[in-house]
């Protein structure tokens, strides 16, 4: 059915409709022939009515006026277009009519302005001019606040809204507006001390924008006041230092200290952070209450909106461990650069996250600090909507536009904002529009590109000194004391900066509070007792097979389940999926929480998982490892969107923002990571390192080269070797099921996190040779290196290998024991010691070769070779794929070619005698 013409109308950008009726008023030829139609009945609509007998002018013959404007329309017109006339461009350059809000188009005429109205559903019960009400329509809808929400579908939530900015607001009583003033005295006084003290040091200075600290200070007071308990913040740096200073309360005396250059504290493990992605935690206490809240500020990248999904992820996390599953105790609130919200994919894949029912955390706090400018890009050049918060509407969420020179506007949107959030559960967006007073950074010159802007910029007043006026012709304050207030600020960070060259001062260290305690930095000792007894092993096997009363799964998942049993029960040939059950089973009976998720992990890409059953009848699922035992903790098996950045973030917050569950994201294949390069390059490779957080996040990235085509061989293990250093993380292949079981059990039975990269399986899942006896699981431990099962010690050729590549060989060297395998599980750490041992048993071998799959310039060879080398004290052979753009043939017969190829290189003659 194709929607009517007031369907087309009102479902269309205004910015749009606004530009297509200009130029059908200039020419109505000019635009689609649709639009003509629509905009030819409104022109018909209004000639009648102004034609009309007694519409807008006195009968003669009566002296009626004739009937009355329609006011409903009017209002409505006001509460859905009135942002687009209001004054939220502190520069002055917000455009202030519209021609969809002109009289014209809206039925008056300049007559009808002293009309006396009933102003409902405006202000039921009211009667004045016409005149007057547009006037309060203007200034509740078009003034230095304006909202958009009336595309927001749930009534419930429009009403909200309409009520509170609708009623008569209180003016802020005159302690609160000292407050504010005193927050921006604060906020500017920084900015101008460290200009001066310390020049041409980068800052990202928050000058133009400074209502942004008693917006958030509002926001920290009024959400402990609806029961908040903790507010975790994520924002890039525009600002930061400020907010570090003045929200978060970072005394001046470490950040100064910072400035001056003083040294990383002996305790702090790694090399740290520029001083402008460091993060910060505060307990707040209300002024007026006598309540607290704590106030956590977490360390980005210069990646800007990187941050976001792990900001949820710790949030979610924290909500966990509280059972907060209302979502009401721990709030998001984050802070986006205009250029940057409307730039970074990962924004619309955090917002779609904030809506999904396994990764919601009970809506965000969005806050744009909108410059109206990127670096040195102007928003014609990276604006595509009218404004940059339009993204937010995919929610859809309620957005409050805010002036930044009015910072009693920016206090009205706080209350509002943590009010909607508390009240539904929904995101919502604050858009302050402000400037940039400086450059991109302090050692910039905005002038370079915006020389008309920046004149303007220069000999604009500030928000202070605006603000001051103002107050002062309230008789709230004055401008003595004002300057007083600036005077006493400016001596308490003179007397700060002089303590930090003096004691230079460093932060204590936070990586093992609240519920990391106990937990510390990794040694000498990465082992751990991943033993699990043979019968609590078949308890599981037990449970794994079992389901409800009058519940029939899909006859293909009921087999899989009754083979788990069996498999278990008989205490042989566990495959993967069994194994990596029995692993997060064994975790859950202990108390641990388990977390997984990733597209399609639920039933797994390769139909080896099924974490999830479900009823052939009405659908539902039915998750085993849910309902083992009474008391056990909770299993979270997800699908996740198709995303990469925004989950993978999602769930690197998870796991550092609560160390005692095991996080698991899959990708659907290992090569698909390379979508989320950003969250393992900044922080899952480095946030150790950089910020002193841990992370035991595990990445299962399947991997083999099954003839598949580029996309979908090869996790790309050469970038995650690259990565690695100073033993931030492990990166492993196991061949067998027992190896990926106590994988997955030591990441939470040791004292410490560390990230682990499992080079998982594809082809592997299912081939039998491959499977491992229970008692391997009861017994034992994850080993680095696996010896020749044949115990060949005596071959003068030794293959050192990673993954299935090894059952290849071991297929084609058949029953000749010149040549040893010797397969490399944990490629990081690199195994020395292990190693060493394991060479030392082969004295004959005279011919050493590292084979794989992967090209030369891919996989692992390029990370072992000098390695090796050193262990071996020469030269090693080199059996694989040339080195290659593509990490893999797309054409299958070539994909044989080249196996059947790299086994012959391997193995010589053997190949011969094996066929």
């Amino acid at each position: 059915m194709h929607p009517g013409p007031l369907d087309e109308l009102t479902r269309a950008n205004p910015a749009y409709v606004a530009s297509l009726w200009e130029d059908y008023r200039r020419d109505p030829r000019s635009v689609d022939e649709r639009w003509a139609l629509i905009f030819a009945g409104i022109e018909y609509g209004l000639a009648t009515r102004e034609a009309a007998p007694g519409a807008g002018a006195a009968s003669p013959e009566t002296g009626d006026r004739g009937a009355g404007p329609d006011v409903a329309d009017l209002v409505h017109s006001f509460r859905e277009l009135g942002h687009l006339v209001a004054d939220l461009d502190p520069l002055g350059h917000s455009p202030r009519e519209h021609p969809l809000l002109g009289l014209r188009e809206l039925g008056l005429a300049e007559r009808d302005l002293d009309r006396e109205v009933d102003w409902a559903p405006f202000a039921p019960g009211r009667r004045g001019p016409l005149r007057a009400l547009l006037a309060a329509l203007r200034a509740t809808y078009a003034g230095t606040f304006a909202v958009e929400y009336m595309a927001i579908a749930d009534k419930t939530r429009r009403e909200w809204i309409r009520e509170r900015v609708e009623q008569a607001r209180p003016a802020l009583d005159a302690g609160v507006r000292r407050r504010v003033l005193e927050r921006l005295i604060a906020a500017e006084t920084f900015e101008q001390f460290l200009h001066v003290r310390y020049a041409g040091q980068k800052r990202f200075s928050l000058e133009g924008g400074e209502a942004l600290i008693p917006l958030l200070d509002t926001l920290v007071e009024e959400a402990a006041r609806l029961d908040v308990a903790e507010l975790v913040l994520g924002m890039p740096h525009r600002g930061r230092l400020n907010v570090l200073a003045h929200v978060l309360e970072k005394p001046y005396e470490l950040i100064f200290a910072e400035f001056e250059g003083a040294p990383l504290p002996d305790e702090v493990h790694g090399d740290g952070d520029v001083k402008y992605h460091l993060g910060f935690s505060h307990d707040h206490r209300l002024t007026a209450a006598g309540r607290t809240i704590h106030v956590s500020l977490a360390p980005n990248p210069s990646h800007l909106e990187a941050v976001d999904p792990v900001v949820e992820g710790i949030v979610r996390a924290k909500q966990a461990y509280r059972e907060d599953t209302a979502r009401k105790t721990v709030a998001p609130v984050l802070l986006h650069g205009d250029a940057a919200f409307v730039g970074q994919g990962v924004v619309f894949e955090t917002l779609v996250l904030g809506g999904l029912a396994d990764f919601t955390t009970g809506g965000t706090i969005h806050v744009i600090i909108n410059n109206q400018i990127g670096f040195t890009t102007s928003p014609a050049e990276y604006l595509v909507t009218r404004y940059a918060s339009d993204a937010a509407h995919v929610v859809p969420a309620p957005v409050f536009h805010v002036n930044a020179d009015d910072p009693e506007a920016a206090v009205t949107a706080a209350r509002l904002a943590i009010g909607y959030r508390q009240a539904f559960g929904a995101d919502v967006v604050i858009d302050l529009v402000c400037y940039r007073r400086h450059g991109h950074n302090e050692g910039d010159d905005p002038t370079l590109t915006q020389p008309v802007l920046y004149e303007q910029i220069r000999t604009h007043p500030t928000v202070v000194a605006r603000y001051v006026k103002r107050l002062a012709a309230d008789g709230v304050t004055d401008e003595e004391e004002a300057a007083q207030l600036q005077r006493e600020r400016h001596a308490r960070m003179d007397a700060a900066q002089k303590t930090a060259r003096r004691d230079m001062p460093q932060a204590p260290g936070l990586a093992f509070g609240g519920v990391w305690r106990g937990l510390g930095w990794a040694g000498t000792d990465w082992s751990a007792d991943t033993r699990v007894p043979l019968e609590r092993l078949r308890e599981i096997g037990e449970g794994l097979g079992r389901v409800p009363d009058g519940f029939t799964p899909v006859e293909r998942a009921r087999r899989v389940l009754e083979d788990r049993r069996a498999r278990v029960a008989r205490g042989e040939a566990i495959d993967w999926g069994t194994a990596e059950s029995l692993a997060y089973g064994s975790l859950l009976l202990e108390g641990v929480p388990v977390r997984l998720s990733g597209q399609d992990s639920v039933r797994g890409t390769f139909s080896h998982r099924h974490a999830a059953v479900f009823d052939a009848g009405d659908g539902h699922a039915w998750v085993p490892l849910d309902h083992l035992a009474p008391g056990q903790a909770r299993m979270e098996a997800v699908n996740s969107p198709l995303s990469e950045a925004g989950v993978l973030g999602f769930e690197y917050g998870m796991s550092s923002g609560d160390p005692r569950r095991l996080v698991v994201w899959e990708a659907q294949f290992g090569d698909f990571a390379n979508g989320a390069q950003v969250i393992i390059d900044q922080f899952i490779a480095a946030g150790e390192l950089k910020w002193q957080r841990q992370s035991g996040l595990v990445l299962l990235l399947p991997h083999g080269y099954e003839g598949q085509g580029p996309e979908h061989s090869s996790a790309r293990p050469e970038r995650f070797l690259q990565l690695c250093a100073e033993r931030n993380m492990q990166v492993i292949v196991p061949t067998t099921p027992a190896q990926l079981f106590h994988a997955l059990r030591r990441q939470v039975h040791r004292s410490f996190r560390k990230p682990l990269v499992v080079l998982s399986p594809k082809s592997l899942l299912r081939q039998a040779p491959s499977f491992s006896p229970l008692a391997e699981l009861s017994e034992g431990a994850f080993r680095p290196v696996l010896a020749d099962p044949r115990g060949a010690t005596q071959a003068r050729r030794l293959l050192l290998m990673t993954g299935k590549v090894f059952y290849r060989l071991d297929e084609a060297r058949g029953e000749r024991g010149d040549t040893a395998l010797l397969r490399l599980e944990e490629l990081y750490p690199f195994p020395e010691a292990e190693l060493r041992a394991a060479l030392a048993r082969h004295p004959q071998a005279r011919a050493v070769r590292w084979v794989q799959e992967e090209p030369a310039n891919q996989g692992a060879w390029n990370f072992v070779r000098p390695r090796l080398t050193a262990l071996l004290g020469r030269e090693l052979g080199y059996v694989g794929r040339e080195e290659a753009a593509s990490p893999a043939t797309g054409h299958y017969k070539l994909h044989q070619e080249e196996e059947r190829a790299l086994v012959q290189r391997a193995l010589g003659d053997t190949l011969e005698a094996a066929a």
